[in-house]
C-alpha cells in the first residue's frame, strides 16, 4: 500500500511538472539564497563521494591508503595526515554490501558512514569497544532490491543508510613513530574487504554498471553554476527523505517548482531554466560568509559540538557550515575541530610568520591524541613543501618543551633553535592560510573550560 501511494504521488508530480516551461519559474534573490543553502550539503557530498569513486576505480571498491596524505590530494577540502584511511565507496541499489574488518592494533579506529545528505554516522569505534576482533557489518537502504533489513547469519551488524551511494571510511591512528606497530597496522588495513550479500551467499555479484552520473565540479561552485538541477535530481532519486523531517520537506518544497522531485529521470526539457551564473555567485558569497564565521568564537564552540551528527540532530545552519568548511568529519564524541585564529583577529596570511604556544595546562584535553594542520584558506589543501610537512602531532612528530608545553611555528624558514617537528612551512606569498586543530576522543566536559590557542604574528 505504501509503495502504491508513493507511485501515485510520483506520477502526479511528473504529470504536473510536464506542463512547466523554462519561463514558468522566476526566482527572487531570497529564493536563490534558500536553495543554495539547503543544497550545499548535497552538492558538497556529491562532489566528494563521486570524485573518490572515480579515483578509486568505481563503486563497491575498497581502498586501503597506507601512506600519509600530501599536497597532491585534491579530492576533499582539509584532509588530514595524522590518521590513515580505508575508503569503501558503496552502491547499495542492487544488493546490500558487507564490510569485513580485522582487529586493529591501534589506540584509535572509527568507521564513519555518510551519503549525499552529509549526515554522519559512527556505527563502530574503539571508543565504543569495537575493533578488538574480526567483525562484519552489512549496509543497505530502503530502496535496496530484494532485502528488507533482516538479520544475516555470519554478519555482526546491519546498518540502514540514507543514501544508495555512500562512503564508509575507516580512520586508523597508525602510530607512525613506532615503526613496528605501524607495519602491523598497515598489514591489518590490507585485510579489510567488501562483498555483496549475493557474493556472501555464494552467488555472482549483481551488475551495477547501468547508471550514468552527472558531472562533478572542480569546486562546489561549478555544480551550482553548471548542472545543479541535474545533480539534485540524481540526489533526490538516491536519498531517503522523511515525511516528518522539516529539513527534508523544506528542500523538496524548494525544488518542486523547478521541476525536480524524487523518483523521476532528469529531463532538461521539463525542468526550469535557472541563471547558473547567479547561482554560482551566490554559492561563492555564501562560502565566503561561512568561512568568515571561523573567527566567531561563540559560533566555533557551538558548531564544534553540534556538527557531523546523524540525521535529525543537526540544524541547517551547521549542515551548511560543515559542508562549506570541509565535507566529512566526525561528531564531537569522536573528534572536534577548531580553526586557530590570529591574536589580532585578522586572517592568517603567508606574507607573515606565526607562533602558536600552549603550556602543559593548555594542551588539548584528550587521552588519545591531537594535531595542528596547515592549509591554504581558499581551497583547504595542504601547503606544498619539499619536506611534506603539513601537521604537528604524535604521528607527524612534535617535541614538547621541558615544562610539557609546546610552541609551533608557521614560517617560511625554519626558525633558529626550533625543532623541525614543531615547524609548519609556508610559501612566502600573499595567500590566506588556515591552521586546523583536531582533538580525537576529547574530554567534552574539560573542553567547556578550555580555550583554543591563538597564532601570534612574528
Amino acid at each position: 500500500m505504501k509503495q502504491l501511494a508513493k507511485a501515485f504521488i510520483t506520477a502526479l508530480a511528473m504529470l504536473l511538472i510536464g506542463s512547466l516551461t523554462a519561463s514558468a519559474v522566476d526566482l527572487t534573490d531570497e529564493q536563490i539564497d534558500n536553495i543554495v543553502k539547503r543544497s550545499y550539503q548535497y552538492v558538497a557530498m556529491y562532489n566528494v563521494n563521486n570524485k573518490f569513486a572515480m579515483k578509486n576505480g568505481g563503486w563497491n571498491t575498497v581502498d586501503a591508503d597506507t601512506r600519509l596524505k600530501d599536497h597532491t590530494m585534491r579530492e576533499i577540502a582539509r584532509p588530514n595526515n595524522d590518521t590513515l584511511y580505508i575508503s569503501a565507496l558503496l552502491d547499495l541499489r542492487k544488493d546490500p554490501v558487507i564490510l569485513e574488518m580485522p582487529a586493529f592494533d591501534s589506540d584509535y579506529v572509527s568507521l564513519m558512514v555518510t551519503g549525499y545528505d552529509h549526515h554522519v554516522n559512527i556505527p563502530m569505534a574503539t571508543r565504543l569497544g569495537d575493533f578488538g576482533k574480526l567483525e562484519k557489518i552489512l549496509f543497505y537502504t530502503e530502496r535496496t532490491e530484494g532485502y528488507d533489513g533482516a538479520a544475516v547469519e555470519g554478519v555482526d551488524q546491519v546498518f540502514e543508510a540514507t543514501g544508495d551511494f555512500i562512503s564508509a571510511v575507516l580512520r586508523i591512528m597508525p602510530h607512525a613513530n613506532d615503526q613496528g606497530r605501524f607495519n602491523r597496522i598497515v598489514k591489518q588495513m590490507e585485510q579489510v574487504g567488501i562483498e555483496t550479500l549475493s557474493e556472501f551467499r555464494g552467488k555472482p555479484a549483481k551488475p551495477i554498471d547501468d547508471i550514468e552520473f552527472p558531472a562533478v565540479g572542480q569546486r562546489d561552485a561549478d555544480i551550482f553554476g553548471d548542472n545543479l538541477l541535474e545533480v539534485m535530481q540524481f540526489v533526490f532519486n538516491h536519498t531517503t527523505f522523511h515525511a516528518d523531517d522539516e529539513l527534508d520537506q523544506a528542500l523538496l518544497a524548494a525544488y518542486e517548482p523547478l521541476g525536480v522531485v524524487p523518483g523521476q529521470p532528469y529531463d532538461a526539457a521539463k525542468v526550469a531554466t535557472i541563471d547558473g551564473a547567479k547561482f554560482r555567485d551566490v554559492s561563492e558569497r555564501i562560502f565566503a560568509e561561512e568561512m568568515a564565521r571561523t573567527t566567531d568564537e561563540a559560533f566555533v564552540m557551538e558548531q564544534t559540538v553540534g556538527k557531523f551528527e546523524p540525521k535529525g540532530e543537526t540544524p541547517l545552519e551547521l549542515l551548511l557550515f560543515q559542508s562549506v568548511l570541509g565535507p566529512i568529519g566526525m561528531p564531537a564524541g569522536e573528534a572536534v575541530y577548531f580553526s586557530v585564529n590570529a591574536v589580532d583577529g585578522k586572517p592568517l596570511n603567508a606574507m607573515n610568520d606565526y607562533m602558536i604556544r600552549m603550556t602543559a595546562d593548555e594542551l588539548p584535553p584528550t587521552d588519545v591524541f591531537w594535531s595542528l594542520t596547515l592549509y591554504d584558506f581558499q581551497n583547504g589543501f595542504f601547503i606544498p613543501n619539499d619536506r611534506k610537512k603539513y601537521s604537528v602531532g604524535e604521528n607527524a612528530g612534535m617535541q614538547l618543551d621541558e615544562d610539557g608545553g609546546i610552541t609551533v611555528y608557521v614560517a617560511a624558514e625554519q626558525p633558529e633553535g626550533v625543532p623541525e617537528e614543531n615547524w609548519l612551512p609556508i610559501n612566502r606569498k600573499d595567500e590566506d592560510i588556515d591552521v586546523t586543530l583536531r582533538i580525537y576522543v576529547p574530554d567534552l566536559e574539560a573542553l567547556g573550560n578550555w580555550r583554543v590557542p591563538t597564532a601570534e604574528r612574528l
